[in-house]
């Protein structure tokens, strides 16, 4: 088949397994778009690989609702500026011939928060620029077949379930030793079950697979009076194999985040329903290793009271079959 080489050689990881970490007003955030090639039906065969993989997410767009604001255009107690998110994740992945597999993703969380503190003296700017560990994830999945073995139109069914732990750190501050509010940290100190299904079909002879997923995500705890909300998410794709080396991919991927609580929360500026489209491209370099990229585009944004949502996001990496 013109593509057994290809389908069995991407790797990436299950860093999109559960719905991205995204927080509160201040507008940390990860990349919505889905990197699961196990989901996508890609990465099948038993072995082990490796990923780092790269995000680049700037809000500097306030939004209340659905509808654009500018800084200080709704009176708060602070005005939201901009937050430069950056990180990379590192995964170890594992399948297993009976269909089980395991995956662990550390990510390092690089952030610059602006926002003006507005008090009776005045307006005063507030700055963050740290880099921290954040918290771990450790994933496992089944897939199966599903209906008659038809080589024209291969298609599995799996089920994903995991933890994230609570490694991330908390407690950074600024120059001045200010904490970061708790929707900045790198971590939320809370440990996260997440559960999800998936579905898969092929068809080898135009180059051509779908998926679609979903995931759900809860915390368990609190951590010094925080609490993120729940988080789900829908991912529908297609990936098109254009030449033996390259491959085009397009995803809609769409989110609802629930309120976070606590006291060092700020439940009526967290939440919200996001839709995005993602297009991106992966290249095979050899047979074990692949380089990838996606865009995060929005198509729709609902926020509770004002949050920073961004414009663009991207997405790329390497991945390395052993």
């Amino acid at each position: 088949m013109r593509n057994t080489n290809w389908m069995l050689a991407a790797s990436a990881g299950i860093a999109a397994l559960l719905p991205s970490l995204t927080h509160a007003a201040c507008g940390s955030a990860f990349c919505a778009v889905n990197t699961d090639w196990n989901v996508q039906g890609i990465y099948v065969e038993p072995g082990a690989r490796a990923e780092l993989r790269y995000e680049y997410l700037k809000q500097d767009q306030p939004r209340a609702g659905s509808q654009k604001v500018q800084p200080g255009q709704i009176p708060m107690d602070h005005d939201e500026v901009s937050t430069l998110n950056q990180a990379l994740f590192a995964t170890f992945d594992y399948n297993f011939a009976s269909g089980w597999g395991v995956s662990a993703i550390v990510p390092v969380i690089d952030r610059r928060h602006e926002h003006i503190h507005n008090d009776p003296g005045g307006a005063m700017p507030e700055e963050w620029d740290f880099t921290g560990l954040g918290d771990i994830r450790i994933a496992g999945r089944y897939q199966f077949a599903v209906g008659a073995a038809d080589p024209a139109r291969p298609q599995t069914v799996g089920l994903l379930f995991g933890l994230k732990l609570p490694t991330g750190d908390t407690d950074l501050t600024n120059d001045d030793g200010e904490e970061a509010e708790r929707s900045l940290q790198p971590g939320t100190g809370t440990t996260d079950p997440f559960l999800g299904a998936y579905y898969q079909i092929q068809f080898p002879a135009s180059g051509i697979s779908l998926f679609a997923q979903g995931a759900y995500a809860f915390p368990l705890n609190s951590h010094d009076d925080y609490k993120p909300g729940e988080r789900f998410t829908v991912d529908l794709g297609l990936r098109y194999e254009f030449t033996e080396h390259l491959a085009l991919l397009l995803q809609l991927n769409a989110q609802w985040r629930g309120r976070d609580s606590g006291a060092q929360s700020e439940p009526d500026d967290s939440g919200g329903k996001f839709v995005f489209i993602s297009p991106g491209l992966s290249v095979m370099v050899t047979r074990n290793v692949q380089l990838f990229a996606l865009a995060q585009l929005p198509i729709y944004q609902y926020v509770n009271g004002v949050q920073l949502t961004a414009n663009w996001g991207a997405t790329g990496g390497i991945g390395v079959r052993f």
